[in-house]
């Protein structure tokens, strides 16, 4: 679980009931007719811009952006070093008792290639290709939780336009201002809301996690294709040493 993605929604939103509750009551802001027009028009939008098999798998963007944890590439070089020495000592053949231990079935499908015997360059390419289509998947859920984010103040602006209009249909009658000025002005704060606290945070720790995840990508690309190649386990630990900052290279594989 990414906590911190999580601790800042709560904080946001814990900070916003605080300030409401300061001078007011929850009550005050809660209007249904405004929560349906920005909500249900968000998600119906993002319907219409999506095929049915990338909406299946909304929510379990939200959940990643939340829940979804990466090994830290010093891990990953740790990982293959391991492998390296393995095949090394004992041949290609003996990485595959270890794959039961993978998790990760990129990693997995690179680690099978080279035990089937494929050349480095095909284990490259046919790796390649996985990582560009992993990428693409990634950016369309992003895209998904960005679409949220735009539509939610536009419908807001749409709920504003609409209450507007009912005011001033009925000023004379004062009993229906009430129900006008509320969905006018709810509708924006719900807009506001649920694109600058929820949506566009998710969406760019959903982009945080795909540029992590490209990275790792091509690092195990790289250290799975060295293993293939029968280099030695300590020249595969430099070359991959260039994925990371010079500051955390000390101590990698020792």
């Amino acid at each position: 679980m990414d906590l911190t993605t999580l601790f800042g929604l709560l904080m946001a939103t814990a900070l916003l009931v605080w300030s409401i509750l300061l001078n007011g009551s929850l009550l005050l802001f809660w209007d249904m007719p405004s929560a349906v027009m920005v909500i249900g028009g968000s998600l119906a939008v993002t319907i219409v811009s999506y095929r049915p098999a990338d909406l299946k798998g909304l929510i379990k963007v939200m959940l990643r952006s939340m829940f979804f944890r990466l090994p830290t590439p010093q891990q990953e070089i740790e990982r293959i070093i391991t492998y390296a020495n393995l095949a090394r000592k004992q041949g290609l053949l003996a990485l595959e008792a270890k794959l039961q231990e993978v998790d990760d079935k990129f990693f997995a499908k690179g680690i099978q290639l080279v035990i089937d015997g494929f050349a480095a360059d095909t284990v490259r390419d046919i790796m390649d290709l996985e990582h560009s289509f992993q990428q693409q998947r990634h950016a369309q859920g992003k895209k998904m939780l960005d679409t949220i984010g735009t539509m939610a103040p536009a419908f807001g602006m749409i709920g504003t336009l609409v209450g507007l209009v009912q005011m001033l249909a009925n000023m004379s009658d004062p009993s229906s201002i009430g129900a006008g000025m509320a969905v006018a002005l709810l509708t924006t704060f719900y807009g506001a809301v649920i694109a600058n606290v929820f949506m566009t945070p998710m969406a760019n720790k959903l982009d945080l996690r795909a540029k992590e995840e490209a990275l790792l990508r091509s690092l195990m690309i790289e250290g799975i294709v060295a293993i293939q190649s029968g280099e030695k386990p300590q020249l595969i630990k430099e070359k991959l040493k260039g994925f990371l900052p010079p500051a955390a290279r000390e101590g990698v594989g020792s």
